[in-house]
C-alpha cells in the first residue's frame, strides 16, 4: 500500500465520473493501489444516481460528459455530503468553467491529462494548502490558449468580439481558434 493511504481518513469512497471509458478504467485501478475505495459513472445520470444513494468521501468529476455537465453531479454531491472533496478535470477551453467549479463547491480542478499522483495530490490537500506543483506545468502557448478559449467561452462564442475584446484580428483569432491545444 502506498503511503498515501494514511491521509484517507474513516472513508476512502471515491467516485469517478468520466466519459472516456479506457481513462476511468486506468484511474481507478491506480486509485484502488492508493486504498481508494471506487465506483466510477459515465455519465450525469449516472453519477448524480451514486451521489445520491452513496454519497463518497472524494470524487473526480469531469466536466464536460456527453449528456450534459459535470458541474450537475458536484452540486448534487455538495447538497448530500458537504464535507467531500472533490476534483474536477477539465479538457482543452474549460479553465473558466472549473472556476466555477470551484466556486459552487469543487476542492480543485486539474487541466487533463491528469494522472493519479495528480489527482491524489489535490483529493489530500489541506484546506490551507496548495497541492504541491505539476511536474508537468502548462507551457506559456498552452497558457495563452486557454486564455483566448476564456474569453471566447465568456464572449458566448462570438469571434468579432472576442477578437476585439483582446484586441486582435478576427482572422487570426479564427486561425488559433481552428487549431488544437498546444502541449
Amino acid at each position: 500500500m502506498n503511503s498515501d493511504t494514511r491521509d484517507l481518513g474513516p472513508d476512502p469512497s471515491l467516485l469517478l465520473v468520466d466519459d472516456d471509458e479506457a481513462f476511468v478504467k486506468r484511474l481507478a485501478k491506480a486509485m484502488e493501489k492508493r486504498g481508494f475505495v471506487v465506483e466510477t459513472a459515465e455519465s450525469v445520470a449516472e453519477g448524480k444516481a451514486i451521489a445520491s444513494a452513496r454519497p463518497p468521501a472524494y470524487a473526480v468529476v469531469d466536466l464536460r460528459l456527453e449528456d450534459g455537465n459535470g458541474l450537475d453531479v458536484v452540486e448534487v454531491l455538495r447538497e448530500r455530503r458537504p464535507e467531500s472533496r472533490i476534483v474536477v478535470l477539465t479538457g482543452y477551453g474549460a479553465i473558466a468553467t472549473a472556476v466555477a467549479a470551484v466556486k459552487i463547491g469543487a476542492t480543485d480542478y486539474l487541466a487533463k491529462p491528469a494522472d493519479a499522483t495528480d489527482v491524489t495530490n489535490a483529493l489530500l490537500a489541506g484546506q490551507d494548502k496548495l497541492p504541491p506543483p505539476p511536474d508537468n506545468p502548462m507551457s506559456a502557448d498552452r497558457v495563452r490558449w486557454e486564455h483566448i478559449q476564456r474569453v471566447y467561452e465568456l464572449c458566448d462564442r462570438n469571434v468579432s468580439e472576442t477578437a476585439r475584446r483582446l484586441s486582435m484580428h478576427r482572422r487570426t483569432l479564427q486561425r488559433i481558434l481552428a487549431k488544437r491545444s498546444p502541449r
